[in-house]
């Protein structure tokens, strides 16, 4: 499964405190069993004295693999660990989809 490939790849790179990677995929106009739509919540130390900018082209190098090979969309919400403390108690809920939803 491509999710599970994510999450392996994301823990070997970033020894995450927390991560949580949810396939989307049903939320968009795309066949029923689809990979291609994720969100991932990360917090690592590795973080650190990053910009999000940063932070989002690291987890996008180590997940190359994946965005050539069917994965269309990443929501990223890459956290440190004293970020991840003020913000865990707040929703991060992704936007529906543009394109249009069979759920909708």
């Amino acid at each position: 499964m491509i999710r599970d490939d994510i999450e392996n790849k994301l823990i070997s790179r970033f020894s995450p405190h927390f991560l949580q990677v949810i396939n989307e995929s049903h939320r968009h106009n795309v066949p029923a069993g689809s990979e291609s739509h994720f969100k991932v919540v990360i917090v690592s130390d590795l973080f650190n004295d990053k910009r999000n900018v940063s932070r989002h082209r690291d987890v996008y190098q180590t997940l190359s693999h994946e965005l050539d090979n069917g994965v269309h969309a990443l929501a990223l919400h890459t956290f440190t660990l004293s970020e991840w403390d003020e913000q865990q108690d707040k929703a991060l809920h992704s936007p529906g989809c543009r394109g249009g939803s069979q759920q909708d």
